[in-house]
């Protein structure tokens, strides 16, 4: 990590004096909102405009206006405050707090969020995370969780808070082997040829695929799992193709474990994502873990 040059730092304790007289456009209103004396206030300010050389205000009597370099100044000094108080308010925090309750489904667990959580906790010491996994229930239920990873097929209502992560794009995936015993450039209808997994939440899903490759799909899936993470282990074993609706597969096709049979893919309409109530979006813990999801989402290669 670079060291930071604090030599460029302007007077911190003086920044509350400056953001408050920013924030009311008074010295005198500032003073009493911090229980400092207006002189108080006033040499505040002079020290971040002898540092900084420029003026941060001009003064008319008893008024006052923020000068250009005053504007410039204060979205920076009030992030940096807002940042430093999150910061504390967390500290303050975790050590009393119940562990931040994160809902998901057991093949998102499994195949995606558990690989992020340690990475989080790591980036917060202190802060206990518990993992409450369905298999069925497919809505966000706030007595399962703080937060959830789940999938909408429509965005929610005001109540909630959504940051979308990715897409649902149905795509098929099976071991080399299996995709040997196809001909070069296979198309989907030769995916009927092979065994195929099923999950029995999603029993159209393969109809669907196939509709949409204009494929006449007669024959279901012989073998029909509870959740995706077991399809897909039976894929891995090489005993048929599974379909993926989001990136449950993606470490294994990134180390060549599974391998796309063809290139059709089907983006269906929602999204898989973060939600949570409103009033919980802004809470330390909430907020920490949605960034840190997001993030993580965002390095990602796909």
């Amino acid at each position: 990590m670079a060291k930071i040059d604090l030599r460029k730092l302007p007077p911190l304790k003086a920044l509350k004096g400056f953001e408050a007289t920013m924030r009311r456009l008074s010295v005198r209103d500032a003073a009493d909102e911090l229980c400092l004396t207006h002189p108080a206030i006033s040499h505040q300010i002079q020290l971040i405009e002898a540092d900084l050389g420029v003026p941060l205000f001009s003064r008319e009597g008893r008024k006052i206006t923020p000068t250009s370099a005053g504007e410039l100044l204060y979205p920076y000094v009030r992030r940096a405050l807002e940042s430093l108080i999150e910061g504390a308010d967390l500290v303050r925090q975790v050590s009393s707090e119940q562990p931040l309750r994160v809902q998901t489904y057991v093949t998102a667990s499994v195949r995606w969020l558990a690989q992020r959580i340690p990475g989080f906790v790591h980036e917060h010491p202190g802060l206990d995370v518990q993992l409450n996994t369905c298999a069925f229930e497919w809505d966000f239920d706030e007595s399962m969780g703080d937060v959830g990873l789940v999938y909408c097929e429509n965005p929610p209502g005001d109540d909630f808070c959504w940051v979308p992560l990715f897409d649902y794009t149905l795509f098929p995936v099976c071991t080399p082997a299996l995709r040997a015993r196809l001909a070069a450039n296979p198309k989907p209808q030769d995916l009927l040829a092979l065994p195929l997994v099923g999950v029995y939440t999603e029993a159209r899903s393969w109809d669907i695929w196939f509709e949409s490759a204009q494929v006449t799909c007669t024959s279901r899936p012989r073998t029909v799992a509870d959740t995706l993470a077991v399809a897909l282990e039976i894929a891995l074993q090489g005993e048929a193709v599974a379909l993926v609706n989001g990136p449950f597969a993606d470490e294994d096709l990134r180390s060549g474990r599974l391998v796309r049979p063809v290139a059709h893919q089907l983006r269906c309409q929602g999204s898989w994502g973060l939600i949570c109530r409103q009033e919980k979006r802004d809470t330390p813990r909430v907020r920490a873990f949605i960034d840190y999801i997001a993030r993580s989402v965002a390095a990602t290669p796909r």
